[in-house]
């Protein structure tokens, strides 16, 4: 009996290291920071295949501001601050240890929940990314681990068009994304080796390879105040956004999102509503049902 209870005792202990050292790692995904975006297509197996233009940003200043902070759940939320202290809301990202519940996306805005085996998650942390309206777009469980000297965390998972390409192509629908974060000295690396697929009728082809890097290096967090002030002033609303997301997402097994609907987008609608509550012109009585409704008109 004493050999079984020292063998479940060293099972708890590892099980609570693994999260103790993955929250210290996410830890670290916090803070202001001057960002770089580096893109290039590498391979094609069709000859005939034209490659795009590398592409290639640098100087972004972004706040990864913590809103949730506990032992087994983390949520940054990300915010540009640009050059005139004008700050514009960006993506999203919840880290859950060892989380069961997770969205797959299969193309052409559908996701379907998925409830995974407790074996295929233990010990690791997913990372939950939420487009700028916090609507889904992609997940992936892994470990943080050390290789070769690096601390890393790497999953490989389906996801829609990224926004820098969405609305200028249309010759593939299913971006398969290969994501490694890499802790560096100065902040982190977000290391992506992406296949860009072409899925009908079941079956799937690729289109191009791709390779992206995007840098993440620590600034002072006085050159972020501008994201900071924004937050507090927005908050309530965005907030409640992600509430009335999370009530649809509990009470639905799929959805599919349109982002327009007759005359209304979704995130322009929603950005300004953001501007009515800085305004007090939105109150907390109403912003709930409000986005309730607006929700409602671009989910299937």
């Amino acid at each position: 009996m004493k050999k079984i209870l020292l063998i479940a005792g060293a099972a708890i202990t590892t099980t609570t290291l693994m999260a103790q050292t993955g929250k210290e790692n996410i830890d670290k995904l916090c803070g202001c920071f001057e960002v770089s975006f580096k893109y290039a297509e590498t391979f094609a197996p069709e000859k005939d295949y034209k490659f795009h233009e590398r592409e290639q940003i640098i100087g972004v200043t972004e706040l990864a501001l913590p809103l949730v902070n506990t032992d087994k759940k983390v949520v940054i939320q990300h915010l540009l601050v640009m050059g005139s202290g004008t700050v514009i809301k960006h993506w999203r990202e919840d880290w859950t240890y060892e989380n069961l519940v997770q969205w797959v996306y299969k193309g052409d805005k559908v996701w379907e929940k998925t409830t995974l085996p407790a074996a295929d998650v233990k010990g690791k942390w997913s990372q939950s990314v939420w487009e700028v309206t916090d609507a889904p777009r992609y997940q992936g469980s892994a470990p943080w681990q050390v290789v070769n000297g690096h601390t890393i965390w790497e999953s490989t998972t389906d996801a829609p068009l990224p926004r820098r390409e969405y609305t200028q192509r249309s010759d593939y629908n299913i971006l398969n994304r290969t994501n490694r974060l890499v802790i560096t000295r100065k902040g982190y690396d977000h290391v992506q080796e992406n296949k860009k697929i072409i899925r009908a009728n079941g079956a799937d082809k690729l289109l191009v390879e791709e390779r992206g890097l995007n840098g993440y290096e620590k600034l002072d967090k006085e050159d972020c105040a501008a994201g900071a002030r924004y937050w507090e002033e927005h908050k309530g609303f965005w907030l409640a956004l992600e509430q009335e997301w999370d009530k649809l997402l509990d009470a639905k097994s799929r959805i599919k999102l349109t982002e327009k609907v007759g005359n209304q987008e979704l995130m322009p609608t929603l950005f300004a509503m953001a501007d009515e509550w800085k305004e007090k012109k939105l109150t907390a009585a109403d912003v709930n049902g409000r986005i309730k409704t607006i929700l409602e008109k671009h989910i299937q």
